[in-house]
């Protein structure tokens, strides 16, 4: 078989079957083909994109400015190293840091190596600045976390699958109940070595869970008064997501990023990726200020890629997408109209226990149990009917579509899915 021959759908998924190490579950649907909020699959069958690649494909897909942005780089220099300067990556750190609202900015290229690196910085800071004892350094994350598939971030997960027969694990950790704050301040209160409380500000691939109106303020707080760095995940929700142009933002006005939000809460950590570049090439970055990221130094952390040309010139161009058009204010528009729908039509339908979500970031409870397949079936059935959704954690399915989205297909795609269910 040539390499560039005609597939069906049958032969490419036996091909990934075959040569391929079986450590995804996909939906039996093969894509070859994107634009804006639709994909095609490789018999032509368009679909309404409905999980944007977890948030990465939030501007769309293959969007113009941001494809030509990397081919035009691309053509130019693509990789030097962090061993020679290049003439976009400084660019890109004024650029994302003015844009974000902080000093300092550490190109990465993947999420889990955002979150590797950012336990990394808290844990010097914690030796080099707060004075804690070597290797004593304790960091706080919350139960039903997802930060990565990586060594040390499995050792903090509870999902047996991501866990079992991969220890031994990486101590230094206390796991709470997420959106708990007695727990966090005993936790605070239990140690001289917190280094770090680790958090998503929604916890996307735990089935999308919106903490309590001023958690993440209160959580802020309580960490400041115990000389504790506050670090937001916000690979899946950042980037106008969930509405805001972080889900760490409130509800005042921020009309310069054409965002609906202004910081609620400033983490002393920043982590981004995903939607960093539009889904269009591997980006990912921490930002933090001088008094926290000074502590890197040369040879403490570094990446081939990282910071490389094309990922400063993508990086910028689909930043600009997100100010230019709006999407933080389409998709908290759009979600509200989302979730009231489906949560009027829950009401009638017994099939449907809840709806949960912010922006376009947002879910329906299944009213079955975890290790049912009636979620999965309602996403075989949505892929019928020209939807494709994928199920998290069993009976939960996450609705997350590309934020270029209008509002006459956002009515299109509810009445898929309501259709879809009604026929359950």
């Amino acid at each position: 078989m040539a390499v560039l021959d005609k597939l069906t759908s049958q032969e490419a998924i036996e091909l990934e079957n075959k040569h391929g190490a079986h450590n995804y579950h996909p939906l039996p649907v093969v894509l070859s083909r994107g634009e804006g909020v639709y994909v095609w699959d490789v018999e032509g069958k368009k679909y309404y994109d409905f999980l944007s690649a977890y948030s990465a494909v939030n501007q769309g897909h293959c969007h113009p400015k941001i494809v030509d942005a990397m081919t035009n780089q691309a053509k130019t220099l693509s990789l030097t190293s962090r061993a020679f300067y290049n003439d976009m990556l400084g660019r890109y750190e004024k650029f994302a840091t003015e844009y974000f609202g902080f000093d300092k900015l550490l190109p990465m290229n993947t999420g889990a190596e955002a979150v590797e690196t950012a336990l990394k910085i808290a844990r010097k800071w914690a030796y080099e600045v707060k004075g804690i004892d070597e290797n004593k350094a304790e960091i706080i994350v919350c139960e039903n976390n997802f930060h990565g598939r990586t060594t040390t971030i499995i050792s903090f997960s509870n999902d047996p699958v991501a866990r079992k027969n991969f220890g031994p694990y990486t101590k230094g950790f206390h796991k709470i109940e997420y959106d708990n704050l007695q727990q966090l301040q005993e936790t605070l209160e239990s140690s001289n070595n917190i280094a770090a409380f680790l958090v998503e500000p929604i916890q996307g691939e735990a089935g999308v869970y919106v903490p309590s109106d001023g958690y993440l303020a209160a959580a802020k707080k309580m960490c400041a008064d115990h000389n504790v760095l506050f670090i937001a995940d916000e690979v899946q929700t950042g980037i106008a997501r969930t509405g805001r142009l972080l889900a760490t933002c409130g509800n005042c006005s921020c009309p310069e990023k054409n965002c609906s939000g202004t910081p609620e809460v400033k983490p002393d950590v920043l982590i981004l990726g995903k939607a960093l570049s539009g889904g269009a090439y591997p980006v990912s970055a921490v930002l933090a200020n001088d008094s926290v990221m000074s502590v890197i130094r040369p040879g403490n952390h570094g990446s081939t890629f990282g910071g490389n040309p094309i990922a400063a010139a993508v990086a910028m161009a689909a930043l600009e997408v997100v100010t230019d058009e709006k999407l933080a204010i389409n998709a908290d528009k759009l979600g509200k109209i989302f979730r009231a729908e489906l949560t009027e039509f829950c009401k009638n339908n017994h099939l449907v226990e809840s709806v949960r979500g912010k922006g376009l970031l947002n879910a329906i409870l299944i009213n079955d149990s975890e290790d049912s397949s009636t979620a999965w079936d309602i996403c075989i059935k949505l892929r019928d009917n020209g939807l494709l959704a994928k199920p998290t954690h069993g009976n939960i399915i996450r609705f997350a579509p590309p934020l270029v989205m209008t509002e006459e297909e956002l009515m299109d795609c509810i009445s898929i899915i309501k259709k879809t269910i009604s026929e359950f």
